[in-house]
């Protein structure tokens, strides 16, 4: 029997942990907000160019959802581009923050936040067919379960010919971690596809090394890029584009190295991809 999507061990555990990292993100540099306060973006350099090369016209009149938007610090740099956004997360305490912020800068009529787990969303959001763009990007899909019911929930929301873009960690990558192997590279931890959830305790956050959470036990599922291609191609999505990149935006392993503009990389050679893309259509 699979488990719960909507309860259960496995969403108490990641919410918990979610609810806490807020304080410590918000408090830290990497989620630096004064860029949003100047009416600029925060958006990682893969994201941002992915988005200009959907939209170069700009994102004025755009009407996008965003999944598991956090604090909402992505979805605001959205909304300063010109766009309308909805964000959805888990975390009472991110969506507190993300419309504290939404207030601070004026943008509560475009900037529209809602409690929610994704599985959720289309009963918290019945809006279905109604957003130009869904935008989910890093750390999402490693947190649930099902991706098949994702991919499905995305397709509901976007109307005909719209898209989601879609940016995450590599999972041929995710596999590794530490820093045991030949000149403190990572090593292989978990299985690829294995279908298992990986139940982790592990205290630290990756935006302060400082930091101590005490809710650090999470449940986290590696999805293969064949399983995220093939949820997408059956929940009726065409998949336009996908690519792969050498840098992800946060240190994902102490044996990467800042490539500049928050991008982490390997030190030299290109070893396996660390990210990768997907921008698909609703040809509904």
């Amino acid at each position: 029997m699979g488990l719960d999507l909507r309860d259960g061990e496995w969403l108490d555990d990641n919410r918990a942990n979610w609810d806490e990292r807020v304080g410590v993100h918000v408090a830290s540099d990497f989620y630096d907000q004064s860029p949003l306060r100047e009416g600029g973006s925060v958006l990682d350099p893969i994201s941002a160019a992915g988005i200009a090369e959907l939209f170069p016209e700009g994102l004025d009149g755009v009407r996008v959802l965003h999944l598991q938007c956090h604090f909402g610090s992505d979805s605001l740099s959205l909304v300063n581009l010109g766009a309308s956004v909805v964000g959805i997360d888990f975390s009472p305490s991110a969506v507190a923050e993300a419309r504290r912020m939404a207030a601070e800068l004026g943008v509560t009529g475009r900037a529209r936040f809602i409690e929610s787990n994704v599985y959720d969303a289309r009963h918290m959001l019945p809006e279905p067919e109604s957003f130009d763009l869904v935008f989910v990007t890093w750390g999402t899909i490693n947190w649930l379960p099902d991706i098949a019911e994702w991919a499905r929930i995305v397709a509901w929301f976007l109307k005909p010919g719209g898209r989601v873009y879609f940016a995450e960690g590599h999972p041929a990558a995710m596999v590794l971690d530490g820093a045991d192997g030949p000149g403190g590279l990572p090593t292989v931890q978990y299985a690829y596809g294995s279908g298992k959830p990986d139940v982790i305790d592990d205290p630290s956050d990756y935006a302060d090394p400082e930091a101590r959470l005490e809710h650090g036990r999470t449940w986290e599922w590696l999805h293969p890029l064949s399983e995220v291609l093939g949820a997408m191609r059956a929940a009726g999505l065409v998949v336009d584009r996908f690519d792969e990149h050498y840098s992800v935006p946060w240190q994902v392993y102490p044996a990467t190295t800042s490539q500049g503009q928050g991008m982490y990389g390997w030190p030299e050679e290109r070893w396996l991809p660390l990210s990768y893309e997907i921008v698909a259509t609703n040809r509904a």
